[in-house]
């Protein structure tokens, strides 16, 4: 019996617009997303029923969970009912704005896809993933893009080169929907430089992305988590880079080559409660691995046009 592991890797914005409201009532977006390595691990085994288990007591598991509703899309699509038992190691924070969620359902339409032979080709895949959620078309390929619409519009750039970063999430949460809700166009503040961060990304100019990049959902999450814009100021003080991605609460830091204080500033914000990571930008989005008989793994395939 085979088992097949998959990393879901999480995304930061490295720009975020909002260009108004569409008719059906979701914002139309414009934002270069970006793949770091931090990445949740599903596991996956051949069963007659759908089942999941997570290692994070506190999800949900019934059908509000994004990894089952991917499931039960395909299930539509191959018409019929066939199972399969996964594992979920959560290792991306809940309501973070990474898009674990999204990852994870990417995850599970890559695999699901190649191990019930449906086969489908990636824009069949992508349409399916914009039913699932709006970052899931994003994440099954990962790396480096523009994504427009509600999320369903992916055009890959060229990867950016594997620089660290520090995430740095609050102990207190701010819901998307509220987020969306106080967000008000003409008091947004400064718009990002879409043009001239996509320039940046193919000329492998990393260095010149803070001059462009914004959040336009920064400033209504900073209102509603005055916590935020604090530490938003404090790291900035370090001379680092930070952006809000998502719609919040974590901050990300693009951190310079030599940057010698990284453990100092982890352990400042784990005394108040805060979760970081130190990682990498990373030109994957799905990772998988087939477990053979006595477990030895086959070796890392990704997700792609294939």
């Amino acid at each position: 019996m085979r088992v097949v592991k998959a990393l879901a890797r999480a995304k930061i914005n490295l720009s975020l617009d909002i260009l108004g409201k569409r008719s059906d009532g979701y914002h139309e977006l414009e934002t270069v997303m970006q793949s770091v390595s931090l990445s949740d691990e599903l596991v996956f085994r051949p069963a007659a029923k759908v089942s999941l288990t997570v290692s994070d007591p506190d999800l949900a598991v019934d059908e509000s969970n994004t990894v089952l509703r991917a499931v039960r899309r395909l299930q539509e699509v191959a018409g019929s009912d066939r199972g399969v038992e996964i594992f979920l190691e959560k290792r991306i924070p809940p309501g973070s704005g990474l898009g674990g969620g999204s990852a994870d359902a990417a995850a599970v339409l890559v695999v699901l896809n190649r191990w019930w032979g449906l086969n489908l080709p990636l824009p069949a895949l992508a349409e399916i993933a914009a039913d699932v959620g709006s970052d899931v078309p994003f994440c099954l390929t990962g790396g480096t893009a523009l994504v427009r619409g509600r999320g369903e519009r992916v055009s890959p750039l060229p990867p950016l080169p594997a620089a660290r970063i520090l995430l740095a999430k609050p102990p207190v949460a701010v819901a998307t929907a509220e987020v969306y809700r106080c967000f008000r166009a003409e008091a947004a503040g400064r718009r990002p430089e879409t043009g001239k961060i996509i320039a940046a990304v193919k000329n492998g100019r990393i260095h010149q992305l803070p001059s462009a990049w914004g959040n336009l959902l920064e400033k209504v999450a900073f209102e509603l988590l005055p916590e935020l814009a604090e530490a938003k100021k404090w790291l900035q003080n370090y001379g680092l880079p930070v952006l809000m991605t998502g719609s919040g609460p974590t901050l990300f830091a693009l951190l310079p080559e030599g940057f010698r204080q990284t453990r100092e500033v982890r352990m400042a914000l784990a005394e108040k409660g805060w979760w970081t990571h130190l990682g990498r930008l990373t030109g994957k989005g799905v990772a998988v691995r087939t477990c053979r008989k006595g477990g030895k793994e086959s070796g890392e395939k990704t997700a792609g046009t294939d």
